[in-house]
């Protein structure tokens, strides 16, 4: 997920001790939460909205995510030092745009660089535009011409709703009958919303995945520990795919120093060259998957 490092406001307080209010109620934020109470810089930790897990470590604040002009005025009336943004949905909306414009410092990706996580088309055209190696594909906003694409593809072949789905918008379709299937429950029927309005239509590759993040400046980066996930339900990968079915890291045997290499050679360099040519979103911490 790429995120933008927002500039520091003005009105930060020159404090070694901060107050932090993580957004978010799922288990993502209940990491963020655990591990940011670690540090001995916060002197208070707000989580909005919480959960049960967060309400051990942190103070929960009863506002939804989707309320942003509540949290913009619960930041100020606390004197929050830094926001932590974790759902994707919030992004995509432009909360850090808000917080930015209101003074308040925030650490994720304006409304326009979420876009590299909140459309597959716009990432996809991203990725082929600055040379990074990618999945072949075609993009269809008309279900009818979609569904004709697939009359004459290779399968299998996988079937991504353009926006947010909560991880539940990618169909791997054996056969003709699969993919006119999730065309129609994507774009027709409209299963995930505005989320549907589009469809990216790609290639299946098969293997192993593994994901890389890494902290980025806009010149260089600095790489997270790899880490793998499992994504589809069921054993042995029979089952559809979701927001996640568990993670771990670092990734078994998969990221050999060879592999690390290619990753920085042939996707982070040219990401890093295309986000300089890119309207100024230039320090950026960015999730690249393999």
């Amino acid at each position: 997920m790429p995120c933008i490092i927002s500039r520091p406001a003005r009105n930060l307080r020159p404090s070694r001790f901060m107050k932090i209010l993580v957004l978010g109620s799922g288990g993502r934020e209940h990491a963020l939460v655990w591990k940011l109470q670690q540090s001995p810089r916060v002197r208070a930790l707000f989580c909005a909205p919480g959960n049960a897990g967060t309400a051990q470590l942190a103070t929960n604040v009863p506002i939804k995510i989707t309320d942003h002009q509540k949290l913009v005025e619960f930041a100020k009336r606390e004197a929050i030092d830094l926001t932590v943004v974790g759902p994707d949905d919030a992004l995509a909306a432009g909360i850090v745009d808000l917080f930015q414009t209101n003074g308040l410092r925030i650490f994720g990706p304006t409304q326009n660089a979420a876009r590299l996580e909140s459309s597959k088309v716009f990432a996809k055209e991203f990725m082929e535009r600055h040379g990074i190696p990618t999945a072949r594909s075609g993009s269809f906003s008309d279900s009818s011409a979609a569904q004709l694409f697939c009359r004459n593809a290779r399968y299998p072949l996988v079937v991504k709703a353009d926006g947010l789905a909560l991880g539940k918008g990618v169909i791997i379709a054996r056969n003709s009958w699969e993919s006119g299937l999730a065309i129609h429950e994507i774009m027709d029927a409209r299963k995930f919303g505005d989320a549907g309005s589009r469809v990216l239509i790609e290639e299946f590759l098969e293997g192993e995945e593994c994901s890389i993040h890494a902290l980025v400046d806009g010149r260089g980066y600095l790489l997270f520990p790899g880490a793998q996930d499992h994504k589809r339900a069921f054993d042995g990968d029979q089952g559809p795919n979701t927001g996640g079915m568990g993670t771990f890291s670092p990734p078994s045997k998969l990221l050999t120093p060879e592999l690390e290499a290619r990753v920085r050679s042939e996707v982070l360099d040219p990401f890093i060259a295309g986000l300089s040519r890119s309207d100024g979103h230039r320090r950026w911490p960015q999730g690249a998957g393999v």
